[in-house]
């Protein structure tokens, strides 16, 4: 027979209002914002109460005691705070804009340069699902003659590149990308998963990196920051960020960011050409 534990069997989970002020206090001091977690501090709270339990500890206060005596806890809570959410053509406006407007105009861009590939940047890829939709519209629903694709995507989380790099997914993850490019995109496995097929994992490059503290050499054609930087980073970071970011695009060349973000406001050398895509104001433009 099942018995009921009591209050005082194991750690009790922390209530809302006390992971709301834990990470009201806690998110700041790693460069994080409070506003970023709303809608998602319950995931948070759930692996934050599996640390406690780890730690033996009783509650959250106990928690900000043990922060304060252990500095190297700091990286371990920063982990707790990633939020990898991705889908296959997640944001499909967003999509749809790239593949009939953006994407076209790269490749043609690189065509009339004379240059061999379009470079793309998937910045905070999580498990691969966003640069491997690119490929897919590149590979599939572009026109024939186009420059080769040059996609680098990288995540601060080792686990999450390594499942990039595997490229199998439950199909729920696909539920979003047209059904047309879903069959031509996909192998299903034995066990019922799905994995993105050979040649269209060709020219993509996955490497752990953290966004905050390094980035690759530019030019790039189009950068994809998407739900990370400016949701979860706090503002002079996201400032930091977007000038960096800015800086390795080409004259004319596009950033994304997500459906529900913007770029701070002093960045003069990037215009907003639609909702969630900026473009760098070609050299010479007023």
């Amino acid at each position: 027979m099942t018995q009921r534990r009591s209050a005082h069997d194991g750690i009790a989970p922390t209530s809302d209002r006390a992971t709301v002020a834990f990470l009201q206090w806690a998110l700041p001091r790693i460069g994080l914002r409070w506003g970023g977690y709303r809608k998602v501090r319950g995931t948070v709270r759930k692996r934050l109460v599996r640390r406690l339990r780890a730690l033996g500890l009783p509650n959250l206060s106990a928690y900000r005691a043990h922060l304060d005596a252990h500095p190297d806890e700091w990286g371990i809570f920063e982990t707790m705070c990633r939020i990898p959410i991705s889908r296959f053509y997640r944001d499909r406006a967003v999509f749809e804009r790239l593949l009939h407007e953006v994407l076209p105009a790269l490749a043609s861009a690189a065509a009339r340069e004379k240059r061999s590939s379009v470079r793309i940047w998937s910045a905070g890829c999580a498990s691969g699902e966003e640069p491997y939709t690119i490929a897919i519209l590149w590979h599939l629903a572009m026109e024939p003659a186009r420059p080769a694709l040059d996609l680098l995507a990288t995540d601060v989380s080792e686990e999450m590149i390594a499942r990039a790099e595997r490229g199998i997914y439950r199909e729920s993850s696909l539920r979003e990308l047209p059904m047309r490019l879903r069959e031509r995109a996909f192998v299903r496995e034995p066990s019922g998963q799905m994995r993105v097929r050979e040649e269209l994992r060709r020219g993509i490059v996955f490497r752990r990196e953290d966004l905050r503290a390094s980035m690759p050499e530019g030019p790039f054609d189009l950068i994809l920051c998407r739900n990370l930087a400016f949701t979860y980073f706090d503002e002079p970071t996201q400032l930091r960020i977007a000038k960096d970011l800015v800086a390795r695009l080409r004259s004319g060349a596009a950033l994304v960011v997500g459906s529900h973000e913007a770029l701070p406001a002093d960045l003069p050398e990037v215009v907003r050409r639609a909702p969630s895509i900026y473009e760098r104001r070609p050299l010479g433009a007023p």
